[in-house]
């Protein structure tokens, strides 16, 4: 409030200058900024049985985004769903843009169905409104003119789309390698293709996938046994060699960025150059996604010349050097609250079974 009563008379001023330069009654203004910054769903689609994209539309926050970037995103508590004795409405969830339409104001974000709030985001309704702060976060650098691996674990994936495409727009090669536990979790393959000058489809379960583009890979097992196949030249002659990698970029689980952060120095040494960089994506526990407010984003770095420690908000910047995160730490913050997101996890499930499957519901 205190803030409030300081900030409305500069606010006051500057729209009264505006209003009085573009001619516009108050009224088309007001229609104006209703349109451009309220968040509103303009579809939901299904990728997998357990991951759902939402498609929102909110002109001024698909503009301003770049990739890497992430947003804050929940529903209205007077508009959400209602069971005897809960409301549905959901915790600030944070939603990386998977991609966006500039000229139609509209942004994607993908999330992975893991029990809480994110399981309710197929039950949203199109013009439902929502709350959507963002974008938020530090951009993903883009160089220009360098070879640059991407490894994208899972829900990761969708992360890469428009940090992929930015590469390339820029000059810069990329190879990727997308890794799935199962086959079924694959989604988006033409956004990856596009994202990619050579793509290598890992797969933990057999058979696996094919590649369709001649460049391209595939291989069963981990993703970090996927990049020392394609290395060694076990999968065949590379269109771009790993050696030739100028940084690597990992987005997916904790486990997974940490074993990519350790064979860098291990079991990948030997085709990587030393001066390579690589940087990891990091998924701290999130609350107020504000930038160095409420700590809960956390993340302690470790010097690996002189073992000092330092600190960084993740929410600030989510992008951090994979030799300096902790990882153990890491994988403790994400463990912290395992009960109460298990016991939430269960009444939520317990609650969408009186409801009607999301179908239905827009059916009806």
């Amino acid at each position: 409030m205190g803030s409030a009563k300081q900030g409305y008379p500069v606010v006051t001023r500057v729209l009264g200058k505006i209003a009085a330069a573009s001619g516009e009654s108050d009224a088309a203004f007001l229609s104006r900024l209703n349109r451009d910054l309220r968040a509103v769903v303009h579809e939901v689609r299904r990728l997998t049985s357990n991951i759902v994209e939402v498609v929102l539309r909110a002109p001024i926050a698909a503009r301003r985004f770049h990739p890497g970037q992430f947003y804050r995103m929940q529903n209205f508590e007077t508009l959400a769903l209602r069971v005897p004795g809960t409301t549905l409405a959901m915790e600030g969830l944070a939603l990386t843009g998977a991609w966006v339409d500039r000229e139609k104001g509209l942004i994607s974000v993908i999330a992975l169905e893991m029990g809480g709030s994110a399981d309710l985001l197929a039950y949203l309704q199109q013009g439902e409104p929502v709350v959507l702060m963002g974008p938020t976060g530090t951009p993903t650098e883009i160089p220009h003119g360098e070879t640059v691996v991407l490894v994208g674990g899972g829900l990761g994936n969708a992360v890469l789309f428009s940090i992929g495409r930015a590469l390339r727009s820029a000059g810069s090669r990329v190879i990727y390698f997308a890794g799935y536990k199962h086959a079924a979790d694959r989604y988006r393959i033409n956004d990856i293709e596009a994202a990619s000058d050579v793509v290598v489809w890992c797969c933990d379960e057999s058979p696996g996938f094919s590649a369709r583009r001649p460049q391209d890979r595939a291989f069963v097992g981990n993703i970090v046994q996927a990049m020392q196949a394609y290395a060694s030249g076990a999968l065949g002659k590379q269109e771009i060699a790993l050696s030739s990698a100028d940084r690597i970029i990992a987005i997916g689980s904790d486990r997974m960025m940490a074993a990519v952060a350790a064979a860098r120095h291990s079991v990948l040494a030997p085709w990587l150059k030393p001066e390579h960089r690589g940087i990891g994506s990091i998924n701290s526990p999130m609350q107020c996604m504000m930038k160095e407010i409420c700590a809960q984003c956390l993340q302690p770095h470790v010097d690996p010349a002189t073992g000092k420690t330092t600190y960084v908000f993740s929410c600030f910047n989510q992008d951090q050097p994979l030799d300096q995160v902790d990882f153990a730490a890491l994988a403790q913050r994400l463990a912290q609250n395992g009960v109460q997101e298990k016991l939430t996890a269960l009444w939520i499930d317990r609650c969408l079974k009186l409801l009607p499957p999301p179908t239905e519901r827009k059916a009806a």
